[in-house]
């Protein structure tokens, strides 16, 4: 734990079932609109109601432009493991990142994971931040992979210093949904070693359901997390269980969650896979990690049971127990 831009673009160009078009449904398929209505200079009666019947998801189309396409299915959600907390997330061609990690100054030598090249395709970006300190929230990061179009996503907490530090921010109450493009990120409870403000994020899309936890501690709502949107394909959890010694007095008590925590916190949520983030930099005399955390966290996971995929900085997660 060393030590924050707005609304994102989202597309939902069909209407909910049961509910008639309205003109905040039409606007976001006026363009295709027009886009198939240009070549034969349809009128402009023809035109608006091609918008309603596309925005209802009727295959109607103006005179002269041929039959409606067939919808693209969604893509198979990907996700790949990155440097430190850092996690990808890949849904056809867009693309969001969690806590992504890539200014070595963070670190420094100490922290042993190769730190993974960023680049990003064409297509949406986006980027949630657990919170502030600057190994979840790297500003050399988020500004690599958001250009000049992505959207950082952030509880309420962090959004402000987001804001201000010339980020596109879209910010996130607890428990209240956000679309963006086909995931859908809802930030739930967290509790951080410092009793800063942290979020977990719950990431849907492409049939799959995600959970990353930062660098969470132990705490109460993990029931209610898992009773409310659990179970989740992939868990991903610290496990370093970190002790401080900069904070004075020293208490002497983890930080960050153990390896049997994330193994108990895996049950509690109903997670089919446990992938263990936040562990791997050198100790030093104010920043002391679980030894063997990998070797715990198996042993821990046998014994009640939970699937463990130990994805290396760089692999892509290939969904199945590896250990």
């Amino acid at each position: 734990m060393p030590q924050t831009d707005s609304s994102p673009r989202t597309q939902s160009p069909a209407v909910p079932p049961g509910r008639s078009a309205r003109i905040d449904d039409i606007e976001p398929v006026i363009q295709a609109s027009a886009e198939a209505a240009r070549p034969g200079r349809t009128g402009r009666r023809d035109f608006l109601r091609a918008a309603v019947s596309l925005a209802a998801g009727a295959a109607l189309l103006p005179p002269g432009t041929g039959h409606a396409a067939k919808p693209v299915d969604s893509a198979a959600l990907r996700a790949q493991r990155l440097a430190w907390a850092g996690v990808r997330l890949q849904l056809g061609r867009d693309t969001l990142f969690l806590d992504p990690l890539l200014d070595p100054a963070v670190w420094g030598p100490a922290l042993k994971d190769p730190l993974v090249p960023l680049d990003v395709a064409d297509g949406g970006r986006f980027v949630l931040v657990t919170h502030r300190h600057p190994d979840h929230f790297d500003r050399v990061a988020v500004r690599k992979v958001l250009g000049d179009t992505g959207t950082l996503v952030c509880a309420p907490d962090t959004a402000a210093a987001a804001a201000a530090a010339g980020f596109r921010v879209r910010s996130a109450p607890l428990y209240e949904p956000v679309l963006l493009n086909d995931f859908t990120a809802t930030a739930v409870p967290a509790a951080d070693g410092y009793g800063d403000a942290q979020v977990s994020w719950v990431v849907s899309g492409g049939g799959r359901r995600i959970i990353h936890c930062g660098d969470t501690l132990w705490h109460g709502s993990w029931w209610h997390i898992g009773r409310q949107f659990g179970p989740f394909d992939a868990a991903f959890l610290p496990i370093n269980g970190a002790r401080f010694g900069w904070r004075k007095p020293v208490s002497d008590v983890h930080a960050v969650l153990t390896p049997e925590q994330a193994v108990a916190a895996a049950v509690v949520l109903g997670a089919r896979l446990l992938v263990p983030i936040h562990y791997g930099v050198a100790a030093s005399e104010d920043y002391q990690e679980v030894p063997d955390a990998e070797a715990l966290l198996l042993a821990a996971a046998r014994k009640r049971k939970v699937n463990v995929e130990l994805a290396r900085p760089g692999e892509w997660l290939s969904w199945q127990p590896r250990t």
